[in-house]
């Protein structure tokens, strides 16, 4: 399934806590005030946006009438002339007809074509759970990559011996960033975020295979990037490409580098890295070998998460080959301060991403970067539309619009999207200290179902 890059610490998340108050984190001038747009679901009572191209056009997963378990999704395009739109699953003719398989869409390409992650009606012959899409399942269907095109779903080719794949991002040129499994069996990949039960009670995607990280080229030929060899692993995904074709993401050994939402384990090292033509390249640490870089924009600035030394919880990094990793900043009283998959920081430096903090009644909330500090998106925002509060950002595009998640005044969670005001600031909006973004709504059971999952959260 493509899922954002939720690197988070299974052991340190708490449940989510009962309702605390919902205050401002602080403002600054600096930043636009935002409206936001529900992009709505299916039929269904959720949905999670992922990806935004340079028109507008959202990417993401939500749930039909039939799929209401917090887990069960199909992919979408949103765009503002025709709302949301179904994208389907992978069927006939190529494969057979599946009614209840799964799909999510990663992202969008300039031309219009989407990257989808797709279950197929086949069970995957090794038991595995690749596309996670539902862990109490009694079996796992095979995942596949698939692109989009003018009304028509195709899949994409996996590696020699693997059964599954999946794609995280479509750049502007049509090159797919993404991870794919090998013939490569490996013990060690049944072990820590890979393993069928974790101490939390949730399931893992009970691997046999190793996997790597690919890039699928515009006539749909599949390549292969390397791990970090150089320090003994042997996994690794791309999150993120940009038009260059410099790809990032993570690399590490099959027991400590998981699927998403797995990303990092936080027992043995795993390692931000940068593939180019000159083949991959370690991006440092904060002084834990702990890290996953999430996007890279034309510039070839990286942002991600990486462990901190000092207190030991996740913060955002920035790298670019000058500076090297600089730390980003942790919001107060968070665990985990993340930059996810895909495409989050765009060519004006904006950075986007969540917190997750034990003691937030909706587990976390929406951050926005402008240098090196983050900032509680929700601060900025001056008509929320139906929602009180925004969970998460997921990417950004280069016209400072933000693909989002939030809750909504009935309790469900949606994609949403914050456009920014035309010259505005926060000097000139009224307060919103007593306004709807500081009312708390208790949430659905599927809608809990969704950010436990989504943050890796205990369940009760």
């Amino acid at each position: 399934m493509k899922c954002t890059l939720l690197s988070t610490s299974l052991g340190m998340l708490a449940l989510l806590a009962t309702p605390a108050g919902l205050t401002a984190q602080g403002q600054n001038a600096q930043f636009p005030d935002y409206t936001v747009i529900d992009l709505g679901t299916l039929g269904g009572t959720y949905s999670a946006a992922f990806g935004i191209n340079s028109a507008g056009k959202v990417a993401g997963a939500a749930a039909t009438p039939a799929q209401t378990d917090g887990y069960a999704a199909t992919a979408f395009l949103w765009t503002k002339q025709k709302g949301i739109t179904n994208l389907g699953t992978l069927g006939p003719p190529a494969f057979p007809d599946c009614p209840t398989c799964n799909s999510g869409a990663a992202g969008v390409g300039a031309a219009g074509e989407v990257a989808i992650g797709s279950e197929i009606a086949t069970l995957d012959p090794n038991g595995e759970d690749f596309g996670q899409w539902d862990p109490s399942a009694p079996a796992y269907r095979v995942t596949l990559g698939a692109i989009w095109r003018n009304g028509v779903l195709t899949a994409l080719p996996t590696l020699p011996g693997g059964n599954n794949a999946s794609p995280f991002w479509i750049n502007n040129r049509g090159q797919l960033s993404g991870v794919a499994e090998t013939d490569d069996e490996d013990p060690s990949c049944s072990i820590g975020p890979n393993g069928p039960t974790e101490p939390n009670g949730l399931s893992g995607p009970n691997l046999k295979r190793r996997f790597v990280a690919v890039i699928w080229e515009p006539n749909g030929k599949i390549r292969k990037l390397p791990p970090l060899v150089s320090k003994g692993d042997t996994v690794a995904q791309a999150f993120t490409i940009n038009d260059r074709g410099e790809a990032v993401g993570s690399s590490g050994s099959c027991s400590a580098n998981g699927l998403p939402p797995f990303a990092i384990n936080f027992t043995t090292a795993s390692h931000a890295v940068l593939w180019d033509k000159d083949g991959v390249h370690d991006l440092g640490s904060l002084g834990i070998e702990n890290n996953g870089a999430s996007s890279i924009n034309n510039r070839g600035e990286v942002v991600g998460t990486a462990q901190s030394p000092n207190d030991g919880t996740l913060h955002a990094f920035f790298w670019t080959k000058q500076t090297g990793m600089l730390d980003y900043g942790a919001f107060p009283g968070a665990v985990a301060t993340v930059v996810p998959c895909c495409h989050t920081n765009n060519e004006r430096g904006d950075i986007v991403g969540f917190s997750v903090e034990p003691t937030n009644p909706y587990g976390g909330r929406a951050l926005l970067w402008r240098g090196n500090e983050p900032k509680d998106l929700n601060d900025f925002v001056l008509s929320p539309g139906p929602f009180v509060y925004l969970t998460g950002a997921f990417s950004i595009d280069d016209a400072g619009e933000i693909v989002c998640q939030g809750v909504t005044n009935v309790g469900e969670v949606h994609a949403c999207l914050a456009v920014p005001s035309n010259g505005a600031t926060l000097n000139e909006r009224p307060t919103l200290a007593t306004g709807q973004l500081w009312t708390y709504v208790p949430l659905t059971d599927n809608a809990r179902e969704l950010l436990q999952r989504q943050l890796r959260m205990p369940r009760p």
